[in-house]
């Protein structure tokens, strides 16, 4: 039998005592030996959002592979932060670490309680759908829209849909039909990233992705985080700046995300990873 260690963590937790605030992630320790085959199997077990596998080298940065219960992703954020917080607690690097993904070399930070990534230089490109039809995607109507949507993309492109108050957010409900018709992203998969800004220096988000039961809503999407602030550099924010992003609070799993422009216009996003236990798996 093969034995592997794994841990589990929730990411962009609000405190270190919020033991079920966050997104949740488990983290294999390390997957030599392991087959990206059962690496997806292992990952459809958990039934997380997101499971990683660290596959530690000598002299160079960990390789880390992320898998949803259906495919392998590139880059996804709250992986990122939990799996660079497993990396250290294994001494794999300190409060300064590179992990190297399918989408290029990610550096993460730790700082006074918080991990932090920087995002890849984003690219984007407009969302070519008609106001009217944006809004009836969300089961919105169009003067709830506060401008246009974009596809944005830091390492996983998303659709980034601006909203005009946090009353419009509380009455989204995404028609999958018109999401799966409208939304073309670079991997062909279709979901919303919608946002409210509630403050100078807070937003409220909502993300929603498809699964095997219809659509989901998704607690944390740190990627999308990251998205968001490339949308707000095309917009012309001001920089530097930083941000609170909140998300989860309509399905109950509050997510707390900081988002950093810098003075070079480069994107950050922070949170606080709580570790919460783990165990083995054993394979023939």
């Amino acid at each position: 039998m093969r034995t592997f260690r794994y841990r589990l963590v929730n990411v962009f937790v609000e405190s270190d005592t919020a033991a079920f605030g966050g997104n949740p992630l488990c983290v294999f320790e390390n997957a030599y030996g392991m087959s990206g085959a059962e690496m997806q199997a292992l990952t459809a077990q958990f039934n997380l959002s997101e499971t990683t596998f660290i596959l530690p080298r000598v002299n160079q940065p960990p390789q880390v592979r992320i898998f949803t219960p259906a495919f392998e992703m590139p880059f996804a954020g709250h992986p990122t932060l939990g799996t660079a917080s497993v990396a250290h607690a294994l001494g794999l690097g300190g409060e300064l670490l590179t992990l190297s993904m399918k989408a290029g070399d990610i550096p993460v930070e730790y700082n006074d309680g918080t991990w932090t990534f920087t995002a890849n230089a984003h690219t984007s490109r407009a969302a070519d759908i008609a106001p009217d039809e944006l809004a009836r995607m969300l089961g919105l109507a169009e003067c709830d829209l506060a401008g246009g949507a974009m596809y944005v993309d830091t390492g996983s492109e998303q659709i980034v849909i601006p909203v005009a108050s946090l009353d419009v957010l509380a009455r989204v409900k995404p028609v999958e039909a018109l999401l799966k018709q409208h939304v073309k992203t670079k991997i062909e998969r279709y979901l919303a990233y919608v946002v409210a800004r509630v403050a100078p220096d807070r937003f409220q988000v909502r993300f929603f992705f498809p699964t095997s039961g219809g659509l989901t809503e998704d607690p944390g999407t740190g990627s999308a985080c990251a998205n968001l602030g490339g949308f707000l550099l095309d917009a012309g924010e001001k920089t530097p700046s930083q941000f609170t992003v909140t998300q989860g609070e309509f399905i109950n799993r509050l997510n707390v995300l900081q988002l950093s422009l810098t003075a070079d216009k480069r994107i950050r996003v922070g949170g606080r990873v709580l570790a919460l236990g783990g165990g083995e798996i054993h394979l023939p």
